[in-house]
């Protein structure tokens, strides 16, 4: 099965994620996120597979979270998403595919379970 990265070259973060599935002898596919976004379904998809809301997910820091008032707790799952695939800063990461699961790469280390 395919390993996967969504990920951002200029994260620290994932620049060390990456480099531990290589130490690993990993070379997984790398997703450029921000160049092409993940879909609404894909976003559903990671999210059940990381076992978290769509809130959890969102880059807090981003001036695109203040914009478009996305501390609002009124908004629903699919609004976050839907803010999500628009403005995909928004999205934390590093995220790791692999065996049907996901990991979020935060620490790095965190993506070994899914392995």
């Amino acid at each position: 099965m395919t390993t996967r990265i969504l990920h951002n070259p200029r994260c620290s973060k994932s620049r060390a994620t990456l480099e531990l599935l290589r130490e690993r002898g990993i070379e997984p596919d790398i997703s450029l996120y921000l160049e092409q976004p993940p879909s609404a379904a894909e976003l559903r998809s990671i999210l059940q597979k990381l076992g978290i809301g769509a809130r959890q997910l969102l880059r807090k820091g981003e001036a695109e979270y203040r914009e478009l008032g996305l501390k609002d707790e009124s908004l629903s799952e699919s609004e976050l998403i839907e803010a999500m695939t628009k403005h995909p800063r928004l999205i934390e990461r590093p995220i790791v595919l692999a065996n049907g699961k996901a990991a979020l790469g935060r620490p790095p280390e965190s993506v070994l379970d899914i392995l």
